[in-house]
């Protein structure tokens, strides 16, 4: 027999080390046990969220608050959340995404029950400086462990985590109207907070344990030779250096998004009731059905996200998703009967649904942990300025007229992205 025939072809080396770089370990299952691990926190993050704010009238109450005096101690929580973010991007760069995931989720968790223990303006304001130094810390955290394990997946699932925190929030608010006249603030916060700690503990462990997923760094140019480059999902080359300015505009402008998306979140929440009482001459029980009506189109839309964003592609998904948002908008503030004005709350709530999520996901493969704590500080402070703009624009103009800069706000939200693709 011929001595070639004996001979088997050996593979270039060249080729087997593309393929071990090119394949991320853990990418057989889409659902696999990190994914799961994450979801459950952001829903627990939602549901904690959600405990808090359907127990705030009886915390007011507790602590003989005006609603000037309540306004400046939600600004605390506020202020705790802004002033923690950018400090735990950097901590998710030194000590890994996940293990601070865990801890300010644990840290929420024991800092919910405490406003319950709050007898003055002056104390609540104190706890909910630690009450939003957690959610601003398990905020950014989660988004950059999500946004690592978008890039492990190859798939963009981001708005599937948010879906978490919606259906998070939908529960704690469903469960906390349920049981108010059966138990007492402090013990539903507390229970809240004691099933924090143990989802935390469970999921903490599977995330922890899990395959770890590569970090996504932020863009860097390199003075002369580079070690290396890498191509994130979303197209972003990086190489090691320091930070690229032009990336640096890319996350700015992605965190203007999520400031625009955010601005329209905040106000629908503190408005949409009053809104549909007082100018649409809705009943109390059909307003509060208008606004769980816009919480589930909202939550749907995240749910079919990462469909969608196969299928459309991402700035097309957000680009039509804030014209939605815009026109959604639009029907719903000037509307003179209920029924049109829910359906334009519910085509705003599917137009805004993925435009945060995916806002957060690019600033995340552009700018690593750091550019999901800027993106993401822009974003709780659209938030933040949201609800007060509407009321001083309510004041002057009326409320329908000043919901409408909530369109325009989406508008701007939908057109950002297309500045960014283009870069």
């Amino acid at each position: 027999m011929p001595l070639r025939n004996k001979i088997r072809p050996r593979p270039r080396p060249d080729q087997t080390s593309l393929q071990s770089r090119s394949t991320p370990p853990g990418t057989d299952s889409p659902w696999g046990s990190a994914r799961l691990a994450l979801t459950a926190f952001f829903a627990v993050d939602g549901f904690l969220f959600a405990a808090w704010v359907v127990r705030i009238p009886d915390i007011r109450s507790q602590v003989n608050a005006s609603h000037s005096a309540l306004g400046l101690a939600l600004l605390c929580l506020s202020i705790g959340a802004v002033l923690t973010m950018p400090l735990v991007g950097r901590l998710c760069l030194r000590y890994g995404s996940r293990p601070v995931t865990v801890g300010s989720l644990a840290l929420l968790s024991l800092a919910v029950p405490l406003p319950a223990h709050a007898h003055s303006v002056a104390a609540l304001g104190g706890v909910l400086l630690l009450f939003g130094a957690g959610y601003g810390g398990a905020n950014v955290a989660m988004n950059s462990a999500a946004v690592d394990l978008v890039a492990q997946l190859r798939r963009p699932v981001m708005p599937s985590f948010h879906a978490g925190y919606s259906l998070g929030g939908l529960l704690g608010a469903g469960l906390g109207g349920l049981l108010a006249g059966a138990l007492s603030t402090a013990w539903a916060l507390a229970l809240g907070g004691l099933l924090g700690l143990a989802v935390t503990a469970a999921a903490g462990v599977v995330l922890l344990r899990s395959p770890a997923a590569p970090l996504v760094a932020p863009g860097r140019t390199g003075d002369g030779g580079t070690t290396g480059d890498t191509t994130s999902d979303h197209g972003t080359r990086t190489t090691a250096g320091r930070p690229a300015p032009h990336l640096r505009l890319l996350v700015l402008l992605l965190g203007l998004t999520a400031l625009c998306t955010a601005y329209g979140e905040g106000a629908i929440a503190d408005w949409t009731t009053l809104h549909l009482t007082d100018d649409v001459h809705a009943s109390p029980g059909t307003a509060a059905a208008g606004y769980a009506a816009y919480a589930f189109a909202m939550t749907s839309g995240r749910v079919g996200g990462t469909w969608l964003s196969i299928r459309l592609g991402q700035t097309r998904l957000m680009l039509l998703g804030g014209l939605t948002a815009a026109a959604g908008m639009l029907v719903a503030a000037l509307a003179p009967v209920v029924p049109l004005a829910v359906c334009g709350f519910v085509l705003a709530g599917l137009g805004l649904a993925n435009l945060f999520p995916l806002a957060i996901a690019r600033a995340g493969a552009a700018g690593g942990p750091q550019g999901v704590a800027f993106a993401s500080t822009l974003g709780y402070g659209g938030m933040l300025i949201g609800p007060v703009v509407i009321g001083f624009l309510a004041d002057a103009a009326g409320l329908p007229m000043a919901l409408t800069t909530v369109a325009v706000a989406a508008t701007a939200g939908a057109l950002l992205p297309l500045a960014v693709r283009r870069r």
